[in-house]
């Protein structure tokens, strides 16, 4: 196998489809992908008048000549309708359906930006994101309607229903009625570094933040997303053979499209390409494998946990899997033996990836064979545009195998955070982004992510800041102090625990603090695991919670 240094110098040479240029930033030399689309308006214009088949929702298929009839047609309500200018925000509240995915071409294709909302939300989290973004419009399905109306109402901000059925609440207009497919597209001046889109990440803090990326990130990122597969061909010492699995290209989307993953490597990357994508209604193991089957799925993008789902389903053997040729994602850390299991079960490798919201979901990646050797690790570094950095406290790089935090530069990260100038000031420093992971880079480059700087649990692929929760569970009259951990869960990744000190004279038990918090949480959100206690959670001497004693003491784990 050719060294990495090797591959990438040949896919990224003068005149090859992945060509890279050096450009001088804050910080020092950024590479770029010279033939990426500099807006998303490019990504999705060459879309229209396709009439291979795009999107299949249930029972629904369709092209990519409805879907951008569809984005026109919604694209020019917004701007003639809604008054929506270049800038505004325009956000998304619904599931993943076929409207969101116009939504978001839409919006963006008009140089607004399209603000993801998170369909797990309460109203009062759905509130705080409103007022924060300052959305002109919102567009959104009936469930996250009823909960976001009054939000909207209470800020001036119009709201559009999507699938309402015959009649839509008071303030509330209907998309049929103000989509008229097949609209001539407004025609809008779009640069590469316009913002694009707000993503909203939980904060360490307990306030979420807004993350705020640009056309030219988003489409390197698609461009870096692509490279994988043509990096990892110029590796291999001979061709693939005709035993490994091949035919048209389809992804199906098990995560929300809210989500980073969902978002950009997967749903963007199918537009872009001109791939199929299967989208399902939720996560179930066996509706899956069907849909995998009667379509011929190719790659299978999520968490560790839905792999682990598969597998596990009574049903897995009358399926036919085999036309997958890549099994894996990101979200969360896969233990070893599942890693060896996915190779040993399925025809396509297993691959991992480490990104996050920051860097629109790319960054370092391992796959196939060097992930099945290499499983504790994320892959080697550099990437084809992604610099790896270890340094300490003080900001000073580190060689192999010291460990320290992980700094990353490329031309997939975020601008900042919205109206949040401070914590884009802690966290990009210099175009490097300071990602609270620590890790270390051993003498073969590969990258290893140890733990977490940041206090976050990976539940199942949704990140948990631990500061949020806490801050809901001090609201209740009966609590003197509480500390949220993760805990080690077999499927999951991780959980969510809590303990909790209640006042003298004060009566509490898990279920009704879980009752509490269902009000004021995601579901995802609510501890799955509560210790009651009357006696000071323990403290380091600096008054800090000592969170790996709490784990040990309440919960009889170490992790």
């Amino acid at each position: 196998m050719r060294s990495l240094a090797e591959a990438l110098a040949a896919v990224t040479a003068p005149g090859q489809p992945f060509e890279t240029t050096e450009v001088e930033l804050d910080g020092g030399p950024v590479r770029r992908f010279v033939n990426a689309p500099p807006t998303l308006r490019d990504v999705f214009a060459p879309a229209r008048g396709l009439d291979e088949t795009f999107l299949v929702f249930e029972d629904e298929e369709w092209s990519f000549a409805r879907v951008m009839d569809e984005v026109d047609g919604l694209a020019h309500a917004l701007v003639h309708h809604f008054g929506v200018a270049k800038g505004d925000r325009v956000g998304i509240a619904m599931r993943n359906y076929p409207e969101w995915v116009v939504a978001f071409a839409a919006i963006t294709s008009i140089g607004a930006i399209s603000v993801s909302l998170n369909a797990w939300w309460t109203e009062r989290e759905l509130a705080f994101a409103v007022a924060d973004a300052g959305l002109s419009v919102l567009i959104a399905d009936p469930e996250r309607v009823e909960r976001a109306l009054g939000p909207a109402e209470r800020e001036g901000v119009a709201v559009l229903g999507a699938r309402l059925g015959d009649e839509a609440p008071a303030g509330v207009e209907r998309w049929e009625d103000v989509v008229v497919p097949g609209r001539t597209m407004p025609v809008v001046a779009l640069e590469p570094d316009d913002d694009a889109t707000i993503l909203y990440t939980s904060g360490t803090t307990g306030i979420p933040k807004g993350a705020v990326s640009t056309h030219r990130a988003i489409c390197q990122a698609l461009m870096a997303f692509a490279s994988g597969g043509t990096v990892q061909e110029a590796r291999r010492d001979t061709p693939a053979t005709d035993a490994e699995p091949s035919g048209p290209q389809c992804f199906i989307l098990i995560v929300p499209l809210f989500h980073v993953t969902g978002c950009v490597p997967v749903m963007l990357s199918c537009f872009l390409w001109h791939f199929k994508l299967v989208m399902m209604y939720k996560w179930d193991a066996e509706r899956a494998l069907e849909l995998i089957e009667r379509h011929r799925v190719t790659s299978f993008v999520g968490v560790p946990t839905q792999s682990w789902d598969l597998m596990e389903s009574p049903s897995f053997a009358r399926y036919d899997t085999s036309s997958l040729r890549s099994i894996g994602g990101g979200g969360a850390p896969a233990p070893p033996t599942l890693v060896e299991r996915v190779d040993r079960t399925f025809r396509g490798r297993p691959n991992l990836g480490y990104g996050m919201t920051e860097t629109n979901a790319y960054g370092p990646g391992n796959y196939g064979e060097e992930y099945v050797t290499h499983p504790a690790s994320t892959g080697r570094v550099p990437t084809i545009v992604t610099d790896v950095e270890i340094r300490d406290e003080t900001g000073r790089a580190l060689g192999p195998g010291e460990r320290g935090e992980i700094w990353l530069r490329s031309p997939t990260l975020i601008r900042g955070y919205w109206n949040n100038p401070a914590a884009t000031d802690e966290a990009i420093q210099h175009g490097w982004l300071r990602t609270g992971d620590l890790g270390r880079v051993d003498d073969e480059g590969f990258l290893y992510v140890e733990d977490r700087a940041k206090d976050m649990i990976l539940r199942g692929g949704e990140n948990v800041y631990s500061a949020e929760v806490e801050s809901a569970i001090y609201e209740h009259p009966a609590v003197y102090e509480a500390a949220v951990v993760g805990l080690a869960h077999e499927r999951l990744g991780e959980e969510v625990g809590a303990v909790v000190m209640v006042r003298d004279g004060d009566d509490l038990d898990g279920a009704e603090l879980r009752d509490f918090l269902a009000q004021r949480l995601a579901p995802y959100m609510v501890p799955t695991r509560i210790a009651i206690t009357h006696e000071p959670l323990p403290r380091n001497p600096a008054g800090k919670f000592v969170k790996r004693e709490m784990r040990a003491r309440y919960f009889d784990a170490t992790a």
